[in-house]
Order: structure tokens, then sequence, then C-alpha cells
């Protein structure tokens, strides 16, 4: 019997890679989308046979009979707290209403357990989240999937291929863990089928040092990249709680420069142990080179 999957956020960019990776995967799709979305992008799921249901995301009557056969709800949706927290605590309760068994939240990041609170806006409202689901009675399971590789094509100190450098804080051996949104989207659709699913899931398509980057960005790009020392962790976090400060105007926005500081102290903080990439053998996982090869 196929399994019915309802997906939030399907419109979006990992979310449209989500819908995908289940088609392909046999599951029948359903998509909750707000009367204000796109048509066009509408049609383009409707195309590709997702059944399309139009609701006030912050209705629990509408999500609920939205939910109605659902083996598992996937949130893919991105915003400040009006989304994580209130709106995702909305999909909860409809899901527990309609009595879907399964529900995989919107915490597509690093482990953000790992990190204390006011170290990175968005992964507190994450940990806020994470609190209230693990009361509800369902079986939540979140992926985590460290940093979205594509951030390597940014221009972030990371890496800079204009300029032709991988920056590090502290330490050039500290193994960062990198996971491109194809592969997120194959393996949380491949979870989303499997009833057995544990609490968390933690998965990389590869993991490097910064002296590793710098290596194999000049094996690839066949030019130098030279390793550079951005200094302290201590003084990287002095500098994001600084930058909060003096900009406010950037707690309602998803992705102000100091979140995005943030994400970079974050990478050099947490690490990812054991992975569960092996899980699903059928994930064909993205190497480092590939990544790099196509910026």
């Amino acid at each position: 019997m196929e399994k019915i999957i309802l997906v939030a956020g399907a419109t979006g960019n990992l979310g449209g890679r989500i819908v995908k990776a289940l088609l392909k995967r046999g599951a029948r799709v359903r998509a909750v989308v707000r009367s204000t979305t796109d048509p066009v992008k509408v049609n383009e799921l409707k195309e590709i046979g997702v059944e399309v249901m139009e609701a006030d995301l912050l209705n629990k009557a509408e999500i609920t009979e939205a939910c109605m056969g659902v083996s598992c709800v996937i949130s893919a949706v991105q915003g400040l707290r009006d989304v994580l927290i209130d709106m995702q605590g909305v999909l909860v309760d409809a899901a527990v209403a309609a009595g879907v068994p399964r529900f995989i939240p919107s915490d597509f990041a690093s482990d953000f357990t790992q990190q204390p609170m006011g170290e990175n806006r968005n992964f507190d409202l994450r940990k806020e989240f994470m609190e209230r689901i693990n009361q509800a009675p369902i079986a939540a399971t979140s992926v985590l999937n460290g940093a979205f590789a594509e951030i390597l094509g940014y221009g972030t100190p990371v890496l800079d291929v204009r300029k032709k450098t991988a920056g590090y804080w502290e330490n050039a051996d500290w193994l960062i863990d990198y996971t491109t949104m194809d592969n997120t989207a194959d393996f949380t659709a491949a979870a989303a089928l499997d009833d057995t699913t544990p609490r968390i899931l933690h998965i990389a398509s590869f993991q490097l040092t910064q002296t590793q980057m710098a290596a194999v960005a000049s094996k690839v790009k066949q030019e130098e990249f030279k390793l550079v020392n951005m200094g302290t962790l201590e003084s990287l976090a002095a500098y994001n709680k600084a930058e909060r400060a003096a900009h406010p105007e950037g707690e309602n926005e998803i992705y102000p420069r100091w979140q995005s500081s943030q994400y970079i102290q974050s990478m050099f903080t947490i690490q990812a142990r054991p992975l569960d990439n092996d899980r699903y053998v059928d994930v064909n996982w993205t190497s480092a080179e590939e990544v790099i090869a196509g910026f």
C-alpha cells in the first residue's frame, strides 16, 4: 500500500527537492500550501503528480483535514518564530489530531543540541521547538546534516574561490560536516518512508578539515588555495554577539549578516558523530570534489 507523505514547504528550495525524492521512491505526496503561494509553483507540483491542498497554515482544522490518511509529515518550512514555532506548532497539533504517527521537523542543520542557547539565533528556535515536539504524542525524527555544501560557493571565508583561500578559526584540522541539498532531500525521503527511525539522524555528504579543504580545492581548480587563520573561536563568538547587539533590525531577518557568521561559528564547534549515512544504501553521496568543481 502506498504511503502518503505530507510536505509543508514543498515550493521551497529544499522542500521541492524532498518532494521529487519522495516521488522517485514511490510515495504519494501531498503538499499543503497557502492561498497566496505562487500559482506557477503550485502548478509545477501538480504537473509532477503531487496532490496540492490549499489551507491556512495557522488553522488547525484545515491542516488536520490535510493530514488525514498521512503516514508522515515533513516540515521543510523556513522562517523565524512565527514559522518555526507557531506554524510548525499548528502542524504538529494537526498531525496528532489526524492520527499521523510520524513527523520530521524543519531541523535541517548542524546538531544544534550541542550548542548552548544564545550562540545561534536560528538554532535557539529549533531547540525551543524540539522541546515542544518531544512532549507531543507523535514520533519525531530530526535529520541533522551539518552545513549545506552549497554554502561553499557563496564566497564565505570558509572557501573563497575568487580569492583562492580557505579560512579557519582556531583549528585548521577540525572536521566539518557538509551535506548537499539533494543528498539531504533523498535521505529525508527515505527516512519518511521508514517506520523505525530514531529521534535524531546525523548525515554528511563529506567531512573535511580546512587543511583538507585547501588541498581539495587546489587539486580541483588546479590553482593554489591558501589556508588562512581567521582568529580564535572566542573572538568570533564575541564578534557575533557584538554585531547582533549593534544590528537589532536583523532580528526580523532570517539571514542577517550576524546570523551567517553564527553559522560559521557552529561549523567550528559542532561535529556529528557517528554518521547514519549507511542506513539507506541507495543514497548516492556527493563528494567534495564534485561540489567544488561546480563552482
